[in-house]
C-alpha cells in the first residue's frame, strides 16, 4: 500500500513554512535544514524553489513589507485625523503580535541593502504611502511628516514587541496603555508642528 501522496512544493509553501517556523520558534530557528525538515524534504531540494538562506530572507523580507502594507492599507481605507492613527496603529500592532518572528526577521529598510530588491522597494513604498498619507492627515508634511511617521514606527514597535516577549506584566489593561500612547503621540506631533 503506497504511502499518503505528498502536497505539491512551491515557492509559495516554502514561505509559509519559513514563516510558521519563525513565528513558533524565533529567529534562530530559521536554517534550511530546519526549514527542509519542517517540510519533509532534503535541503538541497530548498534550493529549486529559493536562492539559499539569503534569498530566503530576502522573499521574508518582501512578504513581510507586502502583508504589512495590505494590513496598513486597510486600516487607512476611508479614515483621516486621529481615527486614521489609531486605526493604522492599531492594524501594525496586530501584525506585529500575529508574526512576531517574520516581522523580527525582517527589521531594517531596504535603503541599507547594496543590491536593493525592486520588489522590495515596492512594498516599502506602499507602506510610505499610507505612513506619509496619515502624517499629512494630521497637518504635517515634508520633513516633519519623516520625524512623525519615524516616531509612530518606533511607538507601535516598541510597544508590540514588549508585548510579544511578554513586558507587560500589570493587570492595566494593555489596549488601554496604547490607545492612550497613541494618542499623546498625535497630540505631541500636531503641537510640534513648525518646532525646527
Amino acid at each position: 500500500m503506497a504511502g499518503k501522496p505528498r502536497a505539491r512544493l512551491d515557492k509559495s509553501a516554502v514561505l509559509r513554512a519559513a514563516v510558521e517556523l519563525l513565528d513558533t520558534e524565533g529567529v534562530q530557528a530559521l536554517t534550511l535544514s530546519r526549514l527542509a525538515g519542517k517540510l519533509s524534504i532534503q535541503t538541497p531540494s530548498l534550493y529549486n524553489h529559493v536562492d539559499g538562506l539569503a534569498g530566503l530572507q530576502q522573499d521574508l523580507a518582501i512578504l513581510n513589507a507586502s502583508l504589512l502594507a495590505d494590513r496598513l492599507t486597510e486600516a487607512a481605507i476611508g479614515r483621516s485625523g486621529q481615527e486614521l492613527l489609531l486605526s493604522a496603529a492599531q492594524a501594525f500592532r496586530d501584525y506585529v503580535k500575529e508574526h512576531p518572528g517574520l516581522y523580527l526577521s525582517t527589521l531594517r529598510s531596504s535603503g541599507t541593502q547594496q543590491i536593493l530588491d525592486p520588489r522590495l522597494q515596492q512594498e516599502e513604498e506602499r507602506i510610505l504611502k499610507v505612513g506619509m498619507a496619515m502624517m499629512s492627515s494630521l497637518g504635517l508634511q515634508g520633513e516633519e511628516a519623516i520625524h512623525g511617521l519615524r516616531a509612530f514606527r518606533s511607538m507601535v514597535h516598541g510597544f508590540a514587541s514588549l508585548e510579544v516577549a511578554g513586558g507587560f506584566g500589570l493587570p492595566e489593561d494593555c489596549d488601554e496603555s496604547f490607545r492612550r500612547m497613541t494618542l499623546a503621540l498625535m497630540t505631541g506631533l500636531i503641537s510640534s508642528k513648525g518646532d525646527a
